[in-house]
């Protein structure tokens, strides 16, 4: 049925059909028929950063910004939907055309540039939803804010989301706003997470709840690169690292339509390159959860993500391309070779 519905959804650009594929999820949701979609969610129960997530799988962050569509992407069958990215106010993103198929590598490029409704439409949104698995929220700055400012942005975005966020995720890997990138890296990585992870023990005790912090890497690093920012999150006492963001490489796509347009590469090319990162993030970071991300488009996709060092999975290249289906499909494989993948 889905691939019925793809072909028509992709006779339309790639953002219409976002659209319209997500207002047909939340009127399939309304007629309680989305359940049917992705089938029941695989229970396989797994405890990481204090949290319990129904299953391994879950939804990266990208596909619903403002969490408009929560409760009916979490219907089918996901563990965990990640939010965002939310910006302190809102934005309207980069100029369209900006986002792009590469259907014969299973591929996206997009260049949203944070588009989202600001952070307080999103709580909002979170407030009003029923999803019962692990609510991550993923937090950035607004274009307009210096990169040497952009600490004063995701702090607002904490203080904002804390009480309703179960996990928060720090973008600083998206390659669309200029000069995130390059809080990866040195003393500006050591003073963004330290001052983070400040702020969320003070938002923690206030609240008397704890809430994990997440943040969230590119795969465009060299093995020593990677080294180095596993050391400064092991300092800042950061809970959970999510690897990788898309890629600005085109090697593997080299030649293809769209190829060339600017952006964030998502999807089958980014596969291998996320798992040397999770890899060598396992080497440095044997405790510390990781949730990999990149090129999942099969059970056999997200066991080998596994392998490489994830303890969680999330989807969305592959969702776009494989439908549904794909969520239970990698949840059963991941509970199947569980004794296998658990640290």
């Amino acid at each position: 049925m889905y691939a019925l519905a793809r072909s028509i959804l992709f006779r339309f650009d790639a953002e219409t059909a976002h659209g319209h594929a997500l207002a047909a999820l939340d009127l399939a949701h309304r007629l309680k028929l989305a359940g049917r979609l992705g089938g029941a969610r695989v229970d396989d129960p797994v405890e990481l950063m204090g949290l319990s997530f129904p299953n391994r799988v879950g939804l990266a962050a990208g596909l619903d910004k403002n969490a408009d569509h929560l409760d009916a992407l979490g219907a089918l069958g996901f563990g965990f939907v990640e939010v965002g990215t939310v910006t302190p106010k809102p934005q309207d993103g980069n100029p369209k055309p900006r986002l792009f198929r590469l259907p014969e590598r299973g591929a996206i490029i997009n260049r949203m540039g944070f588009n989202n409704a600001g952070v307080d439409h999103l709580v909002a949104r979170v407030k009003a939803a029923r999803f019962d698995g692990v609510i991550g929220i993923n937090i950035g700055k607004n274009l307009t804010t210096p990169v040497e400012s952009a600490v004063d942005d995701y702090l607002i975005c904490l203080e904002r989301v804390h009480a309703h966020a179960d996990y928060v995720a720090v973008n600083i890997s998206s390659p669309n706003t200029p000069g995130l990138r390059n809080l990866q890296f040195g003393e500006h990585l050591d003073a963004l997470l330290g001052t983070l992870r400040e702020a969320g023990v003070r938002l923690d005790q206030a609240a008397g709840r704890r809430v994990p912090l997440a943040v969230k890497i590119a795969p465009d690093m060299s093995a020593e690169e990677v080294g180095l920012v596993a050391e400064s999150i092991a300092t800042s006492g950061i809970d959970a690292v999510i690897a990788t963001n898309t890629t600005i490489s085109r090697e593997a796509v080299a030649g293809l339509t769209h190829a060339d347009e600017q952006g964030g590469l998502s999807g089958r090319p980014v596969f291998e390159p996320s798992n040397r990162v999770v890899r060598e993030l396992r080497r440095h970071l044997p405790e510390l959860p990781i949730i990999g991300v990149g090129g999942i488009d099969s059970g056999e996709a997200a066991l080998t993500k596994a392998e490489a060092g994830a303890d969680l999975v999330q989807l969305y290249s592959g969702f776009i391309y494989r439908g549904p289906a794909l969520v239970g499909e990698c949840a059963r494989a991941l509970k199947a070779a569980k004794g296998m993948i658990e640290r």
